[in-house]
């Protein structure tokens, strides 16, 4: 160019060939090929390349992260390739070297045979070429898998192997480090070797556990004391465990699940938390479960059967098998409630069907089963002494009691059945309210079809003017028409279930009732001619003078309507002064041929002391009164 002058032009040039050097070096060194020729060489004719497929062991390690202290990957840097200029051409005599090298490399022919493997062919190449990069990559490719075959040998206990892959390794590219933990490797398999050739005899002996070196057990410990990865040891143990493992399984096949647990605890000290045993002791659960359902399957079969005892004897088996099995609890309490309310539950109302006519019994309530102080103490507020001395009561059978007192309709039914006729029917006179004088007063033609003022009965109102005698007969009927015993409450049995659960005075407790209970008398309550009660509630009003159609008031806890008010009502027992002898338990206290019978529980006209839990009265059996009706018990 004009006007340039020549110490210009020569930097220039200078410049433009260090530019072209640079370049040259540049695609030298990261795409040898395209100086080469490409897939095929210029220089070695029709010599082909070898495959780019990666050998297992080099696709193995691929991705594995370069340590600091490993050797690189032996090649030319930018500088060198800079200062050195192009390479010589790959020849004929070494394209087909690298093609034996690789094909041997492939087939996994690294170390043998000796004189044709792929190390020997990878080193003959660099004897001719030395810095051919793809020898000394492949032998970089050779250390790596030395390396790794040297581990797997060491992990398998074949010394000659790995100290023949370690001294491979040795002489090829290589990290000093992992030589060294090699070689401290191949030390620690000398020193346990022999101990491993022991526990291997002492297995074949059958010699499994014990302590110290005179088992297998207590020699594979030590050698994993030594070397605690060592694989071998840990499959001997794995070995041991098995044993222990199908004992195990074996003992639950055979329902003998203590000497299953008993063997599984052995085996827990074996190889602790393995997975072998998590697998054993969930399928021995499974087989403990299964047979567990069987048999409990079969205590309800008992149960259903009414074999209560082989129920009871089969569900100690299903929880001796299986304490935690699903189901347990419920036929515990099912079998509990056959032995005591004939699988009845407590608190479940029961309506017998009669067997011969249409028609059915009064309601009843199954009671539950418990422990009561029958009586009142001396300084209870309208103790009088027959109800004393106090004593412990078990109701220790459970029975079921009327849900209401009996009614009209229902005495009716039974009245038309058998063309019964009530003593006050016999005798032509019965029990009445008298309005203008507000006493209770004997007139004839009062029966049980009459109310307590002497007009025609509802027929949900409690029959009244029935004595002890009747009501026999009555619950007599019953137990013929359903074929379930049906019988009169004993004493125990009514005190129990009106207090039900109680032990106060009233069985909602020691003072006037805070609200609408039951059918009591009350100093607002007024007679249709207003005449009001001299001793009564403060501040009461149930809205009734005289006896209240039956349900009209809440139950008691034990879902007994009217236990306490309405009216009062026979019970089986004979009358007796005071509890001294009384039975300790649910009995009726009855002795032969006695004229007098227990009424309880207060009613419409009673006096707040009559009301009280433990009041009783004794009375004739032939006693009829407006005030008096009853109610049904039923075994179960």
């Amino acid at each position: 160019m004009p006007g340039t002058d020549p110490v210009s032009k020569q930097r220039n040039l200078g410049g433009a060939l260090g530019i072209a050097v640079l370049l040259f070096a540049l695609v030298y060194r990261f795409f040898p090929d395209v100086l080469q020729g490409g897939p095929k060489d210029e220089v070695a004719g029709d010599v082909p390349q070898t495959t780019t497929m990666s050998p297992p062991w080099l696709v193995e390690h691929a991705a594995a992260e370069t340590k600091p202290d490993e050797v690189p990957v032996v090649g030319t840097t930018l500088a060198e390739a800079i200062t050195m200029g192009p390479p010589a051409p790959v020849t004929k005599e070494v394209a087909a070297l690298l093609a034996r090298a690789r094909a041997a490399e492939e087939q996994g022919k690294l170390i043998d045979p000796p004189e044709a493997s792929a190390i020997v062919l990878y080193r003959e190449v660099l004897t001719k070429d030395p810095n051919n990069t793809q020898a000394l990559g492949g032998l970089q490719r050779m250390g790596g898998a030395m390396r790794d075959w040297a581990i797997a040998a060491l992990e398998r206990g074949d010394e000659a192997a790995a100290q023949r892959f370690a001294a491979a390794f040795a002489e090829l590219p290589h990290s000093d480090r992992e030589l060294e933990q090699l070689r401290a490797r191949l030390k620690t398999l000398r020193e346990v070797m022999p101990l491993l050739t022991t526990a291997a005899e002492l297995l074949k002996q059958g010699r499994l556990i014990g302590d110290g070196m005179g088992s297998a057990l207590g020699v594979y410990r030590k050698v994993l004391a030594i070397d605690p990865g060592n694989r071998i040891a840990d499959n001997g143990l794995a070995q041991i465990e098995r044993g222990f493992l199908d004992r195990a399984l074996n003992a639950a096949a055979q329902d003998d699940f203590t000497a299953a647990d008993s063997i599984l605890a052995e085996a827990a000290a074996i190889r602790p938390g393995s997975q072998a045993q998590q697998d054993a002791r969930s399928r021995i659960e499974g087989i403990r479960r299964q047979r567990a359902e069987g048999v409990l399957a079969q205590a309800r079969s008992a149960l259903d059967s009414g074999n209560a005892d082989l129920a009871e004897q089969l569900l100690g088996t299903a929880q001796k098998i299986s304490p935690d099995l699903a189901g347990l609890d419920e036929f515990n309490q099912r079998l509990r409630n056959a032995r005591l309310y004939a699988n009845f539950a407590p608190g479940q109302v029961i309506v017998d069907r009669f067997l011969d006519i249409s028609g059915s019994a009064p309601a009843v309530v199954v009671i539950p089963t418990g422990r009561f102080v029958m009586g009142s103490p001396a300084d209870e507020e309208g103790h009088r002494d027959n109800e004393e001395p106090q004593r412990q009561v078990a109701i220790s059978r459970g029975f079921a009691l009327g849900q209401s007192e009996v009614t009209v309709a229902q005495f009716r039914e039974f009245a038309r059945a058998v063309r019964y006729r009530s003593e006050a029917e016999r005798e032509g006179r019965g029990s009445m309210y008298e309005e203008s004088t507000g006493r209770m007063i004997e007139r004839r033609g009062m029966d049980w079809e009459r109310d307590y003022k002497g007009t025609r009965a509802g027929e949900r109102l409690p029959v009244l003017n029935v004595s002890w005698n009747d009501a026999r007969v009555y619950v007599d009927w019953l137990t013929e028409r359903t074929g379930k015993r049906y019988r009169l409450p004993t004493e125990a049995e009514y005190e129990y279930a009106l207090r039900a659960g109680t032990q106060t005075a009233y069985w909602w407790g020691d003072g006037e009732p805070a609200s609408v209970l039951a059918n009591l008398t009350g100093d607002r309550d007024r007679s249709p001619g207003k005449r009001s009660w001299g001793r009564a509630f403060k501040d009461y009003d149930d809205g009734y003078w005289g006896p209240a159609p039956v349900k009209s008031f809440p139950a008691n806890p034990f879902g007994l309507h009217d236990i306490d008010g309405n009216v009062s009502e026979w019970v089986e027992d004979c009358w007796h002064d005071n509890y001294m002898r009384a039975p300790r338990d649910s009995t009726a206290w009855v002795n032969p041929g006695c004229a007098r019978r227990v009424i309880r529980g207060g009613s419409w006209g009673s006096a707040p002391e009559q009301v009280r839990s433990a009041w009783r009265l004794g009375v004739p059996a032939s006693e009829r009164s407006a005030r008096v009706g009853f109610r049904v018990a039923r075994d179960l």
